[in-house]
């Protein structure tokens, strides 16, 4: 039997995405599409019951959680926002369409930065980077309310979700730099009282 859920889920798509663009600690807004996609999560969480909700300073991810509490009926759920959820820091490349960003540094080294684990790209963060302010956080104020028993809710982003998914899964960093983690789509974990992982799915 499961102790406490926690259940992720990356914010839906932002303007910024649809313009392929890159985006990380800039403040963009969700598209139409992320609104829907927010939405359709949802539906996906009717049925589930949160006791408190954690997000970034994005409000992206905000506006996200936002839109699964009203469909749930939970807008009156405590949301905590912290930066140490948000979006990896991408320096000088944010704002940069992608494609010329290419064209700019070499389709190689944007490979490099976008999919090494310890490369950041210049004035930005890696994923290691990225990993070592999201998990002390997850750890510190997270965990105990896991631990406590209750149910959890996350909003924020792929890469400060890749972080927590490779420490909840005990992923290798090779691992973690091939897991996509999809817009809007919730992702739910159960615990058992030690908080051993006992089942990680797709809602």
């Amino acid at each position: 039997m499961s102790h406490s859920k926690l259940v992720i889920v990356r914010h839906g798509q932002s303007v910024w995405n649809a313009e392929n663009r890159f985006t990380g600690w800039v403040n963009v807004d969700l598209a139409p599409k992320g609104i829907a996609e927010a939405k359709e999560a949802g539906e996906k969480l009717k049925g589930y019951k949160f006791d408190k909700g954690f997000t970034s300073a994005l409000m992206r991810a905000q506006k996200t959680l936002q839109n699964i509490l009203e469909v749930t009926g939970q807008t009156d759920l405590d949301v905590t926002e912290n930066e140490a959820l948000n979006e990896r820091m991408y320096g000088e490349l944010q704002g940069m369409d992608k494609d010329e960003a290419r064209v700019q540094f070499g389709a190689e080294q944007i490979h490099i930065w976008r999919r090494s684990f310890d490369t950041p790209p210049p004035g930005g963060e890696s994923l290691k980077g990225t990993a070592d302010r999201v998990l002390p956080y997850y750890k510190a104020v997270i965990e105990p309310e896991l631990k406590a028993g209750k149910n959890i809710i996350v909003a924020a982003h792929g890469n400060s979700l890749r972080a927590l998914i490779m420490y909840l899964e005990k992923l290798s960093p090779d691992e973690i730099l091939k897991t996509e983690v999809p817009t809007g789509k919730p992702k739910l974990y159960e615990f058992d009282v030690d908080l051993n992982v006992i089942k990680a799915e797709y809602i």
